[in-house]
């Protein structure tokens, strides 16, 4: 008889959230013993990295990056980040959310959107993905943040994003993979072409 696969032998919930389910999963190994996991169920979130077109040069040199400088409780304060949320409806596609995040925390519209890679936050210990997307351009409308959300808009020439990436000012997880991405695989060929 042949070793059985890897995965899920039985799961118990300990804590049920708005967002998140916490349980204990016994698992089976690839070796075939088991264990038993932590684990953090989370519906998974999109977010999105808006860029604009300066008129300060050309290329990267001629791109800013709209983040948020965010209170995040878990992080001990304020942090910059792109906008990112989860779906606020069934049946709400990851574009959409993205859309959406993004202006109801920057009051930014984009006029394209273009997928951009899915993250395994954590994979440690939760499943949650989050799908992410560049935003270009760029029009102003009007934010509509939750109650709880404290947010301020920040601009900033994406050198200069970099450089906080590089320097761990910039330490959410999203946001580098996010800003990194897109100047790794995105803005070397496609920067002349970024929309105002």
């Amino acid at each position: 008889m042949g070793r059985r696969s890897p995965g899920l032998i039985r799961s118990r919930t300990v804590h049920e959230g708005r967002r998140i389910r916490v349980s204990v999963d016994r698992v089976r190994m690839p070796d075939g013993s088991e264990a038993d996991l932590d684990m953090i169920r989370h519906p998974g979130a999109a977010a999105v990295v808006p860029i604009a077109r300066t008129e300060a040069g050309e290329g990267l040199h001629g791109l800013e990056v709209v983040l948020i400088r965010q209170y995040r409780y878990a992080a001990g304060g304020y942090i910059h980040e792109i906008p990112a949320g989860v779906p606020d409806r069934d049946g709400e596609s990851w574009r959409e959310c993205a859309r959406r995040e993004l202006e109801e925390e920057t009051g930014l519209t984009a006029a394209k959107l273009e997928r951009l890679s899915s993250i395994h936050t954590t994979p440690g210990f939760t499943d949650e993905v989050i799908h992410i997307f560049v935003a270009t351009g760029l029009t102003e409308g009007c934010a509509r943040r939750d109650r709880h959300e404290y947010i301020e808009v920040v601009r900033l020439p994406l050198a200069e994003a970099l450089r906080m990436v590089g320097s761990g000012a910039i330490r959410d997880a999203k946001s580098v993979a996010g800003i990194l991405h897109f100047c790794a695989l995105v803005a070397p060929g496609a920067a002349p072409g970024v929309p105002p």
